[in-house]
């Protein structure tokens, strides 16, 4: 992981950007959308089946290598509908944009 949320002397610390691999079980949902999204942000599947929603469309990523792009302003959240690894690029890396499950 690369970004804000890494210590100022580690060099894996950025406020220009943030890499993060994610590892999510089948039907792991994120907790609450995105709204004003302040951030472009590249979402790519390395494993399973895994699905993006946006305001009036979804977007399913089913073969390795399937990728989405947003950008900033745009809301959002995710489902894992299989088991799923997904690396997710975003810049600017700033903070906010944690939320703890229920």
């Amino acid at each position: 992981m690369l970004g804000h949320f890494k210590e100022p002397d580690d060099p894996r610390h950025s406020k220009d950007v943030e890499i993060k691999w994610g590892v999510h079980p089948r039907g792991e949902r994120r907790a609450q959308w995105v709204r004003g999204e302040d951030r472009t942000a590249l979402l790519v599947l390395i494993s399973g089946r895994f699905r993006m929603e946006f305001p009036g469309r979804d977007v399913v990523l089913a073969e390795q290598g399937d990728y989405v792009v947003w950008g900033r302003g745009v809301d959002h959240s995710w489902e894992a509908e299989e088991e799923s690894v997904v690396l997710t690029v975003r810049w600017p890396s700033v903070p906010g944009y944690r939320v703890e499950g229920p």
